[in-house]
């Protein structure tokens, strides 16, 4: 592996934890569907899962700052598995309920967060360490993402069809024990040095200021949160209630959930890998509208409409390959306007924000579909993406992410 070896150890714990976490995001709420039948509470085991993780995320920027980003995705890593262990644990013993399963996903909630925002701030010592530009970088771990997502979600579909939902999650805690020693053993600690050396002079409230101030004071920034956390409520919604509940009324099995999300993100590793080769030369606004347009209504209208597996599948190839170029161009401008000494405390911010209505996806897609059917919840829900999908035609501050310099120290 030589030189790029710290990227590679990178791309593979990301694969290995987000792919764990894809997982066990089809097995739980498919877990409570077929337990009580009931969407709503499916949607609030969610909320359960997401609301803690979006506060963690938001609070833990500066420990990951003051800490060492390396040190806290080991930790959180080591942490999560045993955590996530507890729930087949409970079900094997007969006290698996749902008011035990909420706590149960809060806890799990709040060990990930950390952990997911202190890979995502190693990219730019990573970058620096093996000398590959921003871009390509970026495109290395979306693509990760999406083979996780890939993996993750057949997994999901084989293993519940197989064990059942509750055992399915010990491949989830396995997962993350892989993720941490990969980290351990792969990526250096020199690549955390700037967050190791900058031991805090300053007090935790000081340092979470500082990252507040950085990110309301850049517009860009600023309108990418908030269009992303908009795109991730309905994303959410889909992948967790939406899907699951068009599936089983389309008289299908658990298995297509993740075969429809694997083919999504199968495409969607083609099109971060391309991206990964060409981002830099890419128009960058264009390719993020006509990519969130492909990867969000496109695929919600295709399936309101009740098309045959035949022309969803074609479709979901299509939105994945667009979606793939997504994530390499956003981790770049992110990177490119952050100052180093603040990575962890604004990428972290900028993650929780943008996941602030993640937690919400589930009772609102649930809300919908007991008012109006799935068919009618996936149309509006569509739509609702697609207005906030062409915000960026109507918000100037867009316009300033086709290129940027480096943050200042």
């Amino acid at each position: 592996m030589g030189r790029r070896a710290p990227l590679i150890a990178l791309a593979l714990a990301t694969i290995a934890s987000i792919g764990g976490t894809r997982l066990s995001a089809i097995a739980i709420p498919w877990l409570v569907l077929t337990t009580t039948g009931d969407p709503i509470l499916t949607g609030a085991v969610g909320f359960a899962e997401m609301l803690p993780y979006v506060l963690a995320k938001a609070l833990g920027g500066p420990l990951i700052d003051r800490i060492g980003a390396r040190r806290i995705a080991i930790w959180c890593d080591m942490l999560s598995m045993l955590a996530i262990a507890v729930i087949p644990v409970l079900f094997w013993l007969g006290l698996l309920s749902i008011w035990v399963l909420m706590p149960a996903v809060a806890l799990v909630g709040v060990l990930r967060a950390p952990s997911d925002a202190a890979k995502q701030a190693l990219v730019p010592a990573i970058a620096r360490l093996v000398a590959v530009p921003l871009e390509r970088v970026t495109g290395v771990i979306g693509a990760s993402d999406r083979l996780a997502g890939t993996l993750g979600a057949a997994g999901a579909g084989v293993l519940i069809a197989l064990i059942g939902p509750a055992p399915a999650l010990l491949a989830n805690a396995v997962a993350f024990c892989v993720s941490a020693v990969i980290v351990g053993l792969g990526v250096p600690a020199q690549a955390a040095a700037d967050a190791d050396d900058a031991k805090a002079v300053e007090t935790y409230g000081v340092q979470f200021a500082a990252g507040w101030a950085a990110l309301r004071q850049d517009p860009v920034l600023v309108g990418l949160v908030v269009m992303i956390a908009f795109t991730n409520l309905f994303d959410q919604a889909y992948a967790t209630l939406l899907l699951p509940v068009w599936v089983r009324e389309s008289g299908l099995d658990v298995s297509w959930v993740g075969i429809l999300l694997a083919v999504f993100s199968g495409a969607a590793i083609a099109g971060a890998s391309l991206a990964a080769a060409v981002a830099e030369r890419v128009p960058r606004l264009v390719i993020y509208v006509v990519g969130f347009i492909c990867a969000g209504p496109v695929a919600h209208v295709t399936l309101a409409l009740n098309a045959p597996l035949e022309a969803i599948i074609p479709i979901l190839v299509l939105s994945g390959f667009a979606a793939g170029f997504l994530n390499p161009i956003i981790g770049a401008i992110l990177f490119e306007r952050i100052a180093p000494a603040l990575v962890g405390r604004v990428i972290a911010l900028v993650g929780a924000l943008a996941w602030a209505l993640m937690p919400f996806g589930g009772l609102y897609g649930g809300v919908l579909v007991e008012w109006g059917g799935v068919y009618l919840a996936l149309g509006l829900t569509g739509a609702f993406y697609m207005v906030a999908t062409l915000s960026p035609a109507l918000i100037p501050s867009f316009r300033q992410m086709n290129r940027k310099p480096i943050a200042a120290e």
